[in-house]
């Protein structure tokens, strides 16, 4: 990456960065703001200097300046092999990179039973999905269902609730809906167990295939799931236990998603849809254990976390059973009602502050996940993927997956401070219809909500993870079969897609394939 072309960048943005209190979209309750981040607040003048960088093209005969740097300084080479994910962000200082590579350790860690004499590799479960961050996340990818007979679900599990009682006590966010742990299964199931427990069911997915017509005499093939958790060894399912399966997603470019100001993602909402597009997207808002307050929800796939420390630390505690300050039980996941698995040895370490990883093994493996470079753009100028992006806004995607943002100058985060981002997401909340409907509300989202995926480094999931599922179940085997999954508040511009003429939706893949 040429200094030159950074220069040019700093100087199209200007030199500052909008307040950090941002107004909050009716309904969310508490006012969201970005303190946390410790940012330095926008001038006016650069603000409106951002307002116009960020503007939406209308000129598809070239890219546009800087498209191809998806994550602005931090942007990276796109690598040949699976490592394509795996990298640093591309503006790291040197002596940061001892902190990164120490961080991957930690995420590549195999974790073991206590007791164990790898006392600091102990703590394990002892009810689990997998023993180690990169099992889930294959060199930082995607996840996927499982295949056939012989292919596991490491990389996906189901979450489990139940409805609340009535009167349980809720986070002070306005339309939460209330849900509650399965009492003996607790928040999700988790497949496999340390030696002398059981592990409480087997994930199990049987698909239906149904065909879509399409303009121009092709046709698709899409495949319906329905999902099981099978063999229960705890006994049944609480009464109106709701299933929801979860893909683990790619890592790449957190730190930048976790910077864009809550200002701007806000401006993007319209839970009313005052403006008549049709296009309703809202605000995830959940409660942040860390900072108890309530903050813009960003991370997973119903933007049920607000930060990357404490979506690590959830991910610690239900899908490895490994306790941290912010997830303190040795357990895990375990419930009451699994007495074995409460009195099981855990790998709590005075030495580690009575944690099995401590804070400074949460920060590493924080920073790490913050870190993860977005590869660059490919193809950029290729007449076909210009041609697919006129199509991408002419069908009305960027209406959520948003293009473009400029993240916070950041005094402690030099590598996501202020750089122009291309992730196609507006993070907010969509109805995506029935089809994709789980039937099972997290926070404020409902049964049919579900956060705007980003798609940057979209194109390299087959390079990455050795497969082209998509969407939260992997249902989709195809990019275009995930397009025609969209319903709801998508179902317009996925009815484009289908009537298209053919050339046009293969310039769309074609775009989506480049990013």
């Amino acid at each position: 990456m040429k200094p030159s072309r950074l220069a040019l960048c700093a100087a199209l943005l200007g030199g500052a960065s909008l307040a950090a209190e941002g107004s909050p979209e009716k309904g969310t309750g508490p006012g969201l703001h970005d303190q946390h981040l410790n940012v330095i607040p926008r001038t006016e003048d650069e603000a409106a200097r951002i307002a116009a960088v960020t503007a939406w093209t209308q000129d598809f005969s070239a890219p546009e300046q800087f498209e191809e740097l998806s994550a602005g300084a931090a942007t990276v080479r796109p690598r040949r092999n699976a490592d394509a994910f795996s990298q640093p962000s591309g503006n790291m200082e040197f002596d940061r990179e001892l902190d990164f590579k120490v961080g991957n350790g930690l995420f590549r860690k195999l974790w073991v039973s206590s007791p164990s004499s790898t006392r600091a590799s102990d703590g394990l479960g002892p009810l689990y999905n997998a023993r180690g961050c990169q099992n889930c996340h294959l060199k930082d990818g995607r996840g996927h269902p499982p295949e056939g007979p012989n292919d596991g679900a490491v990389s996906i599990f189901l979450r489990v609730s139940v409805p609340a009682d009535p009167g349980a006590l809720v986070p002070p966010i306005t339309d939460w809906i209330a849900t509650a742990p399965d009492p003996v299964y607790g928040q999700q199931i988790q497949d496999f167990a340390t030696v002398g427990q059981g592990g409480e069911a087997r994930f199990e997915v049987s698909y239906e295939e149904i065909e879509m017509p399409l303009s121009g005499g092709e046709s698709a093939s899409l495949r319906v799931p329905t999902y099981a958790a099978a063999d229960l060894a705890y006994g049944p399912l609480a009464e109106g236990a709701m299933l929801s399966p979860r893909v683990a997603p790619q890592m790449i470019g957190l730190g930048l998603l976790e910077a864009i100001p809550v200002r701007d993602i806000l401006a993007h909402a319209d839970p009313d849809d005052a403006n008549g597009d049709g296009i309703s997207g809202r605000a995830a808002v959940a409660w942040s254990l860390e900072h108890d307050a309530a903050m813009l929800g960003r991370f997973g796939h119903k933007a049920g976390m607000a930060t990357i420390r404490e979506q690590s630390s959830a991910a610690f505690a239900s899908d490895i059973g490994i306790s941290t300050p912010l997830h303190p039980d040795v357990w895990g996941d375990c419930t009451v009602a699994q007495v074995a698995c409460r009195e099981a040895p855990g790998g709590d370490d005075p030495e580690r502050g009575g944690f099995e990883a401590d804070m400074a093994a949460l920060e590493l493996v924080t920073f790490y996940s913050r870190n993860l470079g977005v590869p660059a753009r490919r193809d950029v100028d290729d007449p076909q993927v210009l041609q697919g992006k006129r199509v991408f806004y002419e069908t009305g995607c960027p209406a959520c997956h948003t293009p473009k943002f400029v993240t916070h100058r950041l005094d402690a985060q030099p590598e996501q401070s202020f750089q122009l981002i291309w992730p196609y997401t507006d993070m907010l909340l969509h109805d995506m219809g029935e089809g994709l409907a789980d039937h099972r509300p997290e926070g404020r989202a409902t049964g049919r909500e579900w956060r705007t995926a980003p798609l940057w480094g979209i194109g390299l999931t087959q390079r990455v993870s050795g497969h082209t599922t998509f969407l939260h179940d992997g249902r989709a085997r195809s990019l275009l079969e995930a397009i025609l999954w969209h319903g709801g508040e998508a179902e317009t511009q996925r009815d484009r897609v289908v009537s298209m003429v053919p050339a046009d939706r293969a310039a769309l893949i074609r775009y989506l394939e480049s990013l």
